[in-house]
């Protein structure tokens, strides 16, 4: 009746208003003088009385609380015991230790008590040191007697005679505090003053037995408390688990025993519980938050669309272009590997052309004849031979066989796939295939020019090779080392493509579609992403490099109105040229020995509206960010607004040549990198909020930043950091590490445990 009345007096209402919608209630009881502390508190039933909503937990606190508790921090590994045994006179231990070796499975425990013959002085020294020991521990355990008293906050026996004041272990129980101490418990009588005192020296929670009470009572309760613990409950579930075991098991035996043990924890402390360990507990502080979560599934989304890819990787050459450019690290070459003779709308117009689809033969044979007259050896047709035109067909046929019989000229002509499976056959009167090349011309990846047209995975793959790939193959063989290549022959029986393999595979013994780089063909992680609409690995065309350290333009007007003399091809030591006169010789083996090297010509469009296939205009492409900034950057500025296929295929033979093909890892990849980056951030971030923050004035910390603060600044730096090494790496290595979605992934896991 006491007690009810006493929980209805005015100020215990605010409690229920305040928190009735937390679904946990807990109350702090202070109680002095300490008769009053001794009734029990903890089995008014509050909840019922004021309808509450939650689960209304009572716990005490002592009047005065001078100690701060440390926040617990995860410290990767068990649970470690200390377990006091102390006086056992009238007492029988084995139960005790029996029920504390029942957390050996979760933690590690540590005994330490007297033995008979044993100087209890000694002893003393060595339980206040075993509590201060630097390893630390997290729950103090001690049974034995024990007794209240007012001056020196309580007394625990150690051994017969002999008792330890808490004030003699108090410096320990603040370094052990430190450590990661948390919680005591003492299974002894009277413990009311002990806990008094703990809490106020700093202590997270102590559990006690408040009156005098039976040894297999404290036993039965001490198995149940542990038993609970080990269950990786909270030690208030726990001793309410126990008491509540006591009420409905022992009520006959023990009645009203429930009501004796009770718990103190200081207002500022969470409830201590045991942590699971292990590597699957590891793993589980590594896994996303829910926020987390929804950020990394929103990133990956982003990631594995093929559009995304493309804007964020055009963007990125752009960023790779201006770099070279900053930082001077554009080539120095002097002259470009190829020279494109384009026909373009003044070339058709000068030359009275009324349809230039499909191309005139009898003008592609005017250019044929001018490529001879200035020994042209390497010769690429980047237009489609399969449909006849009767009156001009001969005109061509005638041009190209005499420029094989005259200099044994190298044609690589363009084909492609049929829409509806196989290839288009080009007419044998201009590519037979014992003394010419096909290649296929297409270029296009997901409906963008970015990416590298791969030579096939298989040796036996049916497909044609790749039309810039051929040429790369023909200048090779002609312009790179001292043996002589074969020739093409009009009258050769023999397929010309096999009769280069052979020579490839005799001069290198290497494999013909690997030449140049193993990256030039299909990896089989690339071909393997491909059915999930990927493109791993798979290399991009690098228009960070400007096009006039690729190709020379040169319109297939000013070819023919331009005297033979002064068309003559440049020969260069390293192998890119341009159009003039003159002549080079390279040193080989100390040796003078002169070897013609030219730029491979290619006959296309350039541009006209007209040029494609399947379609009009289906040769002429969009503008590539990179390449339109190197645009602008010549003098005067190329102001066109198409990009002729014939270019594509320019910057294709340079990567070729010059071994340089840029293989970009993909965002889904650096995503899960950057991901658990982002979350050793955060776990670290919380580690560094739990330790004592610094104080620190505003002027001091915008110099020497600490804390939180400073992490972020040490992050902005590092993400910095990481964006100028991808950037250089693209450059000397030839590697693209993706900026935007990794650097978005670890930032969205800071920001959103920071928001937190």
């Amino acid at each position: 009746g006491g007690m009810g009345r006493m929980g209805r007096r005015d100020n215990f209402y605010p409690l229920q208003k305040t928190h009735s919608k937390k679904p946990t209630i807990d109350i702090f009881i202070t109680c002095n003088p300490l008769e009053i502390a001794r009734l029990p508190w903890e089995a008014w039933e509050i909840g019922t009385e004021f309808a509450a909503r939650g689960k209304i937990q009572i716990v005490r606190m002592p009047v005065n609380i001078q100690g701060t508790t440390v926040t617990p921090k995860y410290r990767g590994r068990r649970v470690r015991v200390l377990a006091i045994l102390g006086d056992d006179t009238g007492l029988d231990f084995k139960a005790d230790k029996e029920a504390v070796r029942s957390l050996s499975s979760v933690a590690d425990i540590e005994f330490i008590g007297w033995q008979p013959g044993q100087d209890a002085n000694a002893l003393k020294g060595t339980i206040v040191n075993a509590i201060a020991d630097e390893k630390g521990w997290d729950i103090l355990f001690f049974a034995g007697h024990s007794n209240e008293t007012m001056i020196t906050g309580g007394e625990f026996a150690i051994a017969p005679g002999v008792s330890l004041l808490l004030r003699e272990i108090e410096a320990s129980i603040t370094i052990a505090k430190e450590r990661g101490l948390q919680f005591a418990i003492f299974n002894s009588c009277n413990g009311l003053s002990i806990a008094n005192t703990l809490i106020d020296m700093g202590l997270s929670q102590v559990a006690v037995m408040r009156e005098p009470i039976h040894n297999q009572v404290a036993q039965e309760f001490l198995l149940r408390f542990l038993h609970s613990l080990a269950e990786y409950k909270d030690v208030h579930e726990s001793l309410l688990s126990a008491c509540q075991y006591l009420k409905l098991e022992k009520h006959l035996t023990y009645p009203s025993a429930y009501l004796i043990p009770s718990l103190f924890r200081h207002p500022n402390a969470e409830l201590f519980r045991i942590k699971p360990f292990g590597n699957k507990e590891r793993l589980k502080h590594w896994l996303p938050r829910k926020k987390e979560a929804i950020a990394l599934a929103i990133l990956i989304a982003a990631s594995w669309q093929l559009p995304v890819q493309d804007i964020l990787l055009e963007q990125r050459v752009l960023i790779q272009a201006r770099y070279r450019q900053f930082t001077n690290q554009v080539p120095t070459t002097k002259e470009p590997p190829v020279l494109l003779v384009q026909i373009d709308e003044d070339s058709i117009k000068k030359a009275g052309i009324s349809d230039p689809k499909p191309m005139n033969r009898r003008y592609l044979a005017q250019l044929v004849d001018k490529l001879t007259a200035i020994d042209a050896k390497v010769v690429g047709i980047d237009y489609l031979l399969d449909r006849y035109q009767k009156e001009n067909d001969q005109y061509l046929a005638n041009s190209i066989q005499a420029s094989i019989e005259k200099n044994q000229t190298w044609f690589v002509f363009g084909t492609k796939r049929k829409d509806g499976g196989g290839w288009f056959n080009l007419l044998p009167e201009f590519a037979n295939p014992n003394w010419s090349l096909q290649g296929d011309v297409m270029l296009l990846f997901a409906n963008r020019i970015s990416h590298v047209t791969l030579v096939p995975r298989r040796s036996t793959d049916p497909r044609t090779l790749p039309f810039p790939y051929l040429l790369s193959l023909a200048y090779w063989s002609n312009f790179t080392g001292s043996s002589e290549p074969p020739q093409p022959q009009l009258q050769s029986s023999v397929n010309w493509l096999s009769q280069l393999k052979t020579y490839i595979s005799d001069k290198t013994d290497e494999d013909y579609k690997e030449i140049f780089s193993s990256t030039a063909r299909l990896q089989t992680i690339t071909n393997f992403s491909y059915q999930y609409n990927q493109r791993w690995l798979h290399p991009i065309i690098d228009f960070s490099i400007p096009p006039n350290q690729v190709y020379t333009r040169l319109p297939a007007w000013q070819l023919l109105d331009n005297p033979v003399d002064s068309l003559k091809l440049n020969f260069k030591q390293n192998g890119f040229f341009g159009v003039g006169n003159g002549e080079w010789g390279i040193r080989k083996n100390q040796e003078e020995q002169t070897i013609k090297k030219q730029p491979i010509v290619i006959i296309a469009p350039g541009g006209y509206g007209e040029a494609g296939v399947a379609a009009e205009g289906e040769d002429n492409f969009q503008v590539p960010a990179g390449l339109k900034y190197w645009r602008f950057q010549e003098n005067p500025p190329d102001l066109r607004q198409v990009f002729p296929g014939s270019e594509v295929h320019a910057y294709l033979i340079h990567h070729f040549l010059t071994k340089r093909l840029v293989v970009p890892i993909p965002d889904l990849w650096l995503l899960g990198v950057a991901a658990l980056l982002g979350k050793w951030t955060v776990l670290s971030l919380e580690a560094g909020t739990n330790k004592a923050k610094e104080k620190t004035n505003k002027l001091f910390f915008f110099f020497v930043p600490s804390g939180r603060s400073k992490w972020m600044i040490v992050m902005a730096g590092a993400t910095g950091v990481y964006g100028l090494v991808s950037l250089q790496l693209y450059v000397t290595g030839g590697v693209l590490l993706p900026l935007v979605i990794p650097a978005m992934t670890f930032w969205s896991y800071v920001m959103v445990n920071l928001a937190e």
